[in-house]
């Protein structure tokens, strides 16, 4: 007999139809709906939820855990360095000061024909750090530039 708990976990299971997971070097980062550039490299998309324990005194059998609150980490982008300023124009209005224009954002994870499967949409985004290119004579290296953004909230779309 078959074993039914595996076909019954698999929602879209059809037998000799294989579903490949998705490549990470496909994708798109928009802001304020715009692509604003071919980025190399993304990371932080990172949600977690932080919890208090307690014991109770007479209850030395058990630990009770709360709920405190939910973190999202930094959002990191590193791209080859062009003659598009877009990044570093927004890290500049933020060195500038007051008013810091946030700006909302989406990752888009891309399929092999260039269709969006999954994304990330983040909101209120605000540049905290940028870093230049690395220089070194013996190598060849692309000049990228980092860009990383603070927010308040991640959502994954399937």
């Amino acid at each position: 007999m078959p074993n039914l708990v595996n076909v019954v976990k698999k929602r879209n299971w059809i037998l000799g139809n294989r579903v490949d997971p998705y490549l990470t070097f496909n994708f798109i980062v928009e802001i304020d709906g715009v692509a604003v550039a071919g980025f190399n490299d993304v990371s932080g998309l990172s949600v977690e939820t932080q919890v208090e324990r307690k014991t109770f005194g007479g209850e030395n059998h058990r630990e009770h855990t709360f709920i405190v609150q939910t973190k999202y980490s930094d959002i990191t982008l590193k791209q080859g360095m062009t003659n598009d300023n877009y990044m570093w124009e927004w890290y500049r209005d933020v060195i500038s000061g007051p008013p810091i224009e946030r700006r909302n954002g989406s990752i888009y994870l891309l399929d092999h024909a260039g269709n969006p499967k999954v994304w990330w949409d983040f909101w209120e985004a605000c540049p905290i750090k940028w870093e230049g290119p690395t220089f070194n004579a013996a190598s060849s290296a692309v000049a990228v530039e980092t860009l990383v953004l603070t927010h308040n909230g991640l959502y994954m779309h399937k």
